[in-house]
């Protein structure tokens, strides 16, 4: 049915954000181009309205392109199948934050988990869970084994501002998992300790951290102490400002030719070192 935009609600505790970004903007203009051309899937709201179960950023784009109405599927769905389904769908796209898997493979497991341990009623049609890891379930259809489950299901222990980190790739994903072991407290004087050092943790890094918070000996001493470390990559690099380099270049040259040019006479040196060697 064409349903009024003011009476589709988001569903509750949806965990995929709706961004205004370059993505939205190209779904727009599809939407004023064309329409939607796949309906959203929405179920009736005992309060009012309906709520959106698939369809949030169609729903978005509709908005700013000006539309009053969308085509929505209208289906009776119980808390946990439209969870389940609402998840399925959203995890087809191709752009997924880590904290968006993360709360997402959370919501369906519990769905999961409530189904197979609810009695099946007579003529009721339910998936055959029995037998399988619910993390196994949840896994189906996506590139994650069901440990990988798990591990995304793990950052959901993650304080809100050590997950955006993760979502803007300021700290990767096995550091983030060792992270989350930490106590809450533990984690906010963890963000104390990498401000003060301007630094984030490692894996081998965060991985004594879960050490020592495990021990009860993590203080925010010890997190300042081992976040003031030098990483071994940073040991591996030797790095140029541009304004260093830039007197003895001229004007015209690029960062890439000054590497070049840079490479060049290193390996003019280092023929000469070998040639005075050799005498």
């Amino acid at each position: 049915m064409e349903l009024p935009l003011e009476q589709l609600h988001p569903f509750h505790d949806h965990p995929f954000k709706v961004l205004d970004d370059d993505a939205m903007r190209e779904t727009v203009e599809s939407v004023e181009r064309f329409g939607v051309l796949v309906p959203a899937i929405a179920r009736p709201d005992p309060e009012g309205g309906y709520e959106l179960v698939a369809g949030h950023r169609r729903h978005r784009a509709c908005a700013l392109a000006g539309m009053d109405t969308m085509p929505v599927i209208v289906r009776e769905l119980d808390d946990d199948a439209a969870t389940i389904l609402m998840v399925d769908s959203n995890l087809q796209r191709e752009t997924i934050l880590p904290s968006e898997r993360a709360f997402a493979y959370k919501m369906k497991l519990e769905a999961i988990d409530r189904v197979k341990g609810r009695p099946k009623k007579v003529g009721q049609v339910v998936p055959d869970y029995f037998g399988r890891r619910s993390t196994e379930i949840v896994a189906d259809g996506t590139n994650d084994s069901y440990k990988q489950v798990q591990r995304y299901i793990r950052l959901t222990n993650l304080i809100p501002q050590l997950l955006d980190l993760v979502d803007q790739r300021k700290i990767a994903f096995n550091p983030a998992y060792e992270l989350s072991f930490l106590k809450p407290q533990e984690q906010l004087e963890l963000l104390d300790a990498m401000d003060s050092e301007q630094a984030t943790p490692s894996l081998s890094q965060a991985q004594r951290l879960k050490k020592f918070s495990q021990e009860g000996h993590l203080s925010l001493d010890v997190m300042r102490a081992i976040m003031s470390e030098e990483k071994k990559s940073d040991l591996d690099k030797v790095t140029f400002s541009s304004e260093a380099l830039r007197k003895y270049f001229p004007k015209s040259y690029t960062p890439q030719r000054m590497q070049e040019k840079i490479l060049q006479l290193l390996e003019q040196w280092y023929k000469r070192r070998q040639q005075q060697h050799e005498r």
